[in-house]
């Protein structure tokens, strides 16, 4: 987890094309100053340093699951149990102020690879006629996928983590003051490609959907409990390539149901298209239900 990994080292940035300039902060110990103003309450403490250890490490046992130099099993624990409450504070906001504004959010999270951002950007091109759609795009370094995006025509806004290996709430808050989601709209951010912190970090999204392509196993869902277990949907992606390579479909299906029991899991191809209208049927039902009533939708 984050207490041991490092990734609490390095300058996060967002960065906006349609800004004159972007916001950097401090992964994990953010510093704002007075001049920064959120146009809804995040209730931010400004100096909430989590201590990250540095050095090398090493995973062992105990009651934090790991080790590191200098610290204690239950100087971990505290650690780990401060980080996530902040974040959960964070999410709380971006949830509501997101709920508000009857803006349906998803959290797309995958390893490397899966595909994620072609699925992505095919989403957006043929979703853009019928919804309005914005992206928080989420990588270690380089626009490079935000800039793909952007040439869908969509709106989107790049968070560079630095070394930090998801995205958090905090961040995510601040971006979405930057992109100014519209009402009703369906917000999409794409994870950092890692199975493994975003799944215990709440950005205060509806769901979390975990792709996974058929290049990868079929067992990940039982190396990676955590993520499927935290996830709303699965995709299994690249299912063109399934004459190719060796992937049991029933079998990876089955293992992230013991994990998750009622999961909902569809297959597609980014590439060719295939099973990408229930896809984009999912999206389209999942937003009107949470969308029924809502007062911020005429």
């Amino acid at each position: 987890m984050c207490t041991v990994c490092g990734c609490g080292e390095g300058e996060s940035r967002i960065e906006d094309e349609n800004l004159e300039h972007s916001h950097a902060h401090q992964q994990h110990a953010h510093s704002h100053n007075a001049n920064h103003d959120h146009n809804h309450d995040h209730d931010h403490d400004h100096d909430h340093n989590h201590d990250h250890s540095h050095g090398h490490h090493h995973y062992g046992h105990g009651a934090a699951g790991a080790h590191a130099p200098g610290l204690s099993q239950s100087r971990m624990v505290q650690i780990e149990q401060d980080i996530l409450g902040k974040n959960d504070q964070y999410a709380r906001h971006n949830r509501q102020h997101l709920s508000d504004l009857g803006i349906f959010t998803l959290n797309l999270v995958s390893s490397p690879g899966s595909g994620k951002t072609t699925l992505l950007t095919r989403t957006l091109n043929d979703l853009k006629s019928q919804l309005e759609l914005s992206v928080i795009e989420g990588d270690q370094e380089t626009s490079h996928d935000a800039q793909r995006i952007r040439q869908t025509g969509v709106k989107a806004i790049q968070i560079n983590t630095g070394k930090g290996c998801h995205l958090d709430a905090h961040q995510i808050g601040h971006a979405i003051d930057s992109l100014q989601p519209p009402k009703g709209s369906v917000l999409f951010i794409e994870n950092v490609g890692n199975l493994v912190c975003p799944a215990a970090f709440d950005l205060g999204e509806a769901h979390k959907v975990a792709i996974l392509s058929v290049t990868e196993g079929e067992d990940k869902p039982v190396k990676y409990p955590d993520m499927f277990a935290a996830a709303d949907l699965l995709l299994i992606n690249k299912i063109d390539l399934l004459p190719y390579v060796q992937f049991d479909v029933d079998q990876c299906i089955e293992y992230a149901r013991r994990i998750k029991p009622g999961l909902q899991v569809l297959q597609v191809s980014a590439t060719s298209g295939a099973g990408m209208d229930n896809w984009y049927d999912w999206i389209k039902a999942s937003r009107q239900a949470r969308l029924i009533g809502h007062p911020a939708i005429g």
